[in-house]
């Protein structure tokens, strides 16, 4: 098959990491992978894996706008020239553009919902889910059903993947790379880290960490918060921990490609969202052993077995959320239990090479449907 990726940018994050995973995998079983994109970012490590680069100016939050249709030009000799099979959209900007290249050209079009929409008008008269809906979790799942009044014969829940042995590092070679990239963020050798990757968004609520931290440092003063990530939120939370008193803990530092690093820095790992599609971070953090905490929303609760394989909080309790930590603070075995049985867990269930192959099993689907 020819695969043409649209995607608004390439910036560090997870729309990028997920199709970037899918663009390698596809490409190692023998199909060819286009990418349309505004560019930047992680645009060399997809030429690396082998894709074909499209230029085109995409990166828009306009549903109708000037660039979507100029992108759609732009693509439209692309298109036939290569004989691409499945167009692949990411946003609900490059839906509209996936679903207005469908019409033009015949090309079936597939988009992953990678979280949760707002029901704005445009998006109930204008749907442009495509010919398959990809869904990261049931939850995005019922949301589509519920909320868009999406068929559910149209939707394929397919789970992001993790490359799991970029995580499971040896425990010897775990403790070289902790001391080295504990010193790179600033952090000591014995401090006890708490950690979080993820945009600087209020719906991922970075916001109750931090006040949650400043009860855990109150009894741990040697606590410290690795947040990771960038967004408009970033001076509303400097602020926040400077008022708390607690800004000499709170560590910020922008997104890095090379999450495995992070993660390899911290002790405990927190995803306190208001809303979660699933949670690229979570399972990562998972993947390398770590105990993690989350909100018992969305996909987290799926990934997450409360007391098993981390611990759950209800979503903007900051007690509950101080208290997770500090249970697992004061207990190193509990840690290394939870965080074994997240390994097993995400091995077991959210391999990369499933996330590929079931990809690839619903663009087949559309190309017989079209047949």
């Amino acid at each position: 098959m020819n695969i043409l990726y649209l995607v608004n940018h390439l910036n560090i994050g997870g729309i990028t990491s997920y199709s970037l995973t899918l663009s390698r995998g596809l490409i190692h079983r023998g199909h060819r992978v286009y990418v349309a994109s505004s560019g930047t970012g992680l645009l060399s490590e997809f030429i690396k894996e082998g894709a074909f680069y499209i230029h085109i100016p995409i990166d828009t939050k306009q549903e109708v706008g000037p660039k979507i249709i100029l992108s759609m030009f732009k693509l439209l000799p692309v298109i036939k020239k290569n004989n691409i099979d499945i167009l692949h959209s990411n946003s609900r900007t490059t839906q509209v553009l996936g679903s207005l290249l469908s019409v033009f050209t015949g090309t079936p079009h597939v988009s992953t919902c990678h979280g949760f929409f707002k029901k704005r008008f445009f998006r109930r008269i204008f749907p442009c889910w495509g010919a398959k809906t990809i869904a990261i979790s049931e939850p995005v799942k019922e949301h589509l059903c519920l909320d868009f009044k999406v068929r559910p014969e149209n939707i394929a829940v397919i789970h992001n993947g993790i490359d799991i042995q970029r995580f499971a590092l040896q425990k010897d070679v775990l403790t070289v790379r902790r001391a080295v990239n504990r010193k790179i963020f600033g952090l000591g050798a014995n401090d006890f880290v708490v950690g979080i990757i993820a945009r600087l968004s209020d719906v991922k609520g970075h916001a109750y960490l931090i006040r949650a931290m400043q009860m855990v440092i109150d009894k741990y003063p040697q606590a410290k918060l690795l947040i990771v990530g960038d967004g408009r939120m970033k001076d509303e939370l400097l602020k926040l921990s400077r008022n708390l008193g607690i800004k000499g803990s709170v560590f910020f530092r922008t997104e890095v490609y090379d999450t495995a690093s992070v993660l390899s820095s911290i002790d405990i790992f927190v995803m306190p969202s208001l809303k979660e599609g699933l949670g690229l971070a979570l399972m990562e953090a998972m993947a390398g052993g770590l105990a993690v905490v989350g909100s018992n929303v969305g996909g987290i609760k799926s990934l997450i077995q409360d007391g098993y394989s981390g611990l759950l909080t209800e979503p903007g309790n900051i007690e509950q959320l101080s208290k997770a930590i500090i249970d697992l603070l004061n207990d190193a075995k509990k840690r290394e239990f939870l965080g074994n049985n997240a390994r097993a867990y995400i091995a077991k269930n959210f391999p990369e090479e499933k996330m590929v192959l079931e990809t690839e099993k619903a663009y087949l689907e559309c190309l017989n449907a079209k047949d």
